[in-house]
């Protein structure tokens, strides 16, 4: 297995006024090499199932994608954390789940204060796009597509565990995939928001994300189109987003 350099893309946005002094929002993109073996993708809530038809078809066309994603950052050097949220029973016993839970203690620093600006997209409704409006726990593991490699990989539901093996593992930069990008990648305990209040370095990576969104909701877009304004929320606010592209090359 090779350890290489990983060329990332990072794409960011700051507010910003044109000649005419009026506010716009600048897209800033800036490239990072960073060590395959110093960095981590954690795999968010791609469970095999859901309670959304619409949000358990994008996940099953994403799937195969994030795995050969996955697969190639691996063999670069990087270290792989599935994060199938309310799944750890299934993975009992697992030297993945084991090799999470004896990461030496650490504990984290006090969190930053970060402005947390409300969403561009309202899920109030729960954001199922086909119908459905009450949430229940259709899940048991993480998506069969994706293939977890016991003798190198992590398996955690648990913030603190995750951040504990980040600091075992001398890991200097974290990529966050799955879903749902506007709750459960964002507000897990593993996620984003609170990585970064740990004064984590995070990216996301854009194209292997969804939102949990009804267009029959404000602001009254596309699925797409929702799913594109969170990830720009995330630009604005939170992280920088990557390409998968930058992984797999």
């Amino acid at each position: 297995m090779a350890d290489e350099t990983l060329t990332l893309h990072l794409r960011s946005q700051a507010l910003d006024r044109d000649e005419g002094g009026h506010a716009f929002w600048r897209v800033i993109e800036t490239e990072k090499v960073v060590e395959a073996s110093r960095t981590a993708i954690l795999v968010c809530d791609v469970w095999d199932r859901h309670w959304s038809r619409g949000a358990t078809e994008r996940v099953d066309a994403m799937a195969p994608r994030m795995n050969a994603v996955l697969s190639a950052a691996r063999e670069r050097g990087a270290r792989i954390i599935h994060a199938p949220s309310d799944t750890m029973p299934f993975y009992e016993g697992t030297l993945a789940r084991k090799r999470m839970i004896d990461a030496p203690h650490v504990d984290p620093p006090p969190p930053i204060d970060r402005p947390d600006p409300p969403l561009p997209v309202d899920a109030s409704d729960h954001g199922s796009d086909t119908g459905e409006t009450k949430p229940l726990g259709a899940w048991h593991r993480q998506h069969p597509a994706i293939s977890i490699d016991q003798d190198r990989d992590g398996i955690t539901d648990s913030g603190q565990e995750a951040y504990r093996y980040l600091r075992q593992q001398r890991i200097a930069f974290l990529l966050v995939m799955g879903v749902h990008t506007n709750m459960c990648v964002l507000g897990r305990s593993f996620g984003i928001k609170q990585m970064v209040r740990w004064g984590i370095d995070v990216a996301l990576v854009r194209d292997l994300t969804d939102a949990m969104y009804n267009p029959g909701m404000p602001p009254y877009v596309s699925h797409d189109e929702g799913t594109r304004l969170v990830v720009g929320y995330v630009e604005k606010f939170w992280c920088p987003s990557i390409a998968s592209a930058d992984l797999a090359r």
